[in-house]
């Protein structure tokens, strides 16, 4: 893939990203924010007697502006970085199409990126963690990502190689199958972390990780249907329709005059 090609699209991905960001945070201030009030409200309520902690930043200024600079700057890079993977991968997992990859490329992001580390260890609302531990809890869970993600690579080439023998479907299973048990393997030596206060609901733990898990997949989601809809349009435009042909022939050719014709006869 030549240069321009590859500037054009990580220029459209990261057009999708913001685009696809957009989205995200419509998803994330109908339901992430109310869920995040309610958890700030019951930590308010079990708070030490005292005076209240000075706010650096209001609430009302983190829900709104901080929310949308957080949202879409991260959509901006997440497209940016996915478009130089797509540029990697294009024509490398298999003969599909552009936009088909993308789609591709996104599902398997979704799943290696987010909702893998997820399942070991999902998002938390404010109030539940302890703080003295959030340097271990974030190691543990980019460790997860990381693992994840080369876990994930692996397989791919795992099943490059040896779709030659077993097929295309086959070597897919066995990759997949492969890649679930090595990950399965993490999550039994990694260890667990589970700092919920007995007396918070489960509902709001629930609808918060749900709401969390409902962002990212509006974020890649989207990602991948307008990232592959505008890489299709650049590497692999469509071709003049008849009609359109027809009427550039007509323009380009002279109409015989009169005297041509009453010269011809």
């Amino acid at each position: 893939m030549n240069s321009v090609n590859v500037r054009s699209l990580l220029v459209r991905g990261m057009l999708a990203g913001l685009a696809a960001g957009v989205l995200a945070l419509i998803v994330a201030y109908l339901l992430g924010e109310p869920r995040v009030d309610a958890a700030i409200a019951y930590e308010d309520a079990h708070a030490a007697p005292g005076a209240p902690e000075m706010e650096i930043v209001s609430r009302s200024l983190q829900s709104t502006a901080g929310l949308a600079t957080g949202v879409l700057l991260y959509g901006v890079a997440l497209g940016g970085i996915a478009a130089l993977a797509y540029c990697f991968a294009l024509g490398r997992i298999g003969r599909f199409s552009p936009r088909a990859t993308a789609a591709l490329l996104s599902g398997v992001a979704l799943v290696a990126v987010y909702v893998v580390p997820f399942l070991k260890y999902p998002a938390n609302p404010p109030s539940v963690g302890d703080p003295e531990t959030i340097g271990k809890r974030t190691t543990l869970y980019f460790l997860m990502m990381a693992l994840s993600v080369l876990l994930a690579v692996a397989a791919v080439i795992v099943g490059k190689r040896i779709a030659p023998r077993l097929g295309t479907w086959y070597a897919t299973v066995v990759a997949v199958l492969g890649f679930t048990v090595a990950v399965g393997l993490a999550y039994a030596f990694l260890p667990a972390i589970n700092e919920v206060p007995e007396d918070f609901s489960a509902t709001l733990l629930w609808q918060f990780r749900l709401a969390a898990l409902a962002i990212q997949l509006t974020l890649w989601t989207s990602f991948g249907l307008l990232f592959g809809h505008l890489a299709e349009r650049l590497l692999n435009p469509k071709p003049a329709t008849a009609t359109a042909t027809a009427a550039t022939t007509a323009v380009a050719t002279p109409e015989t005059s009169p005297e041509t014709a009453a010269s011809a006869h």
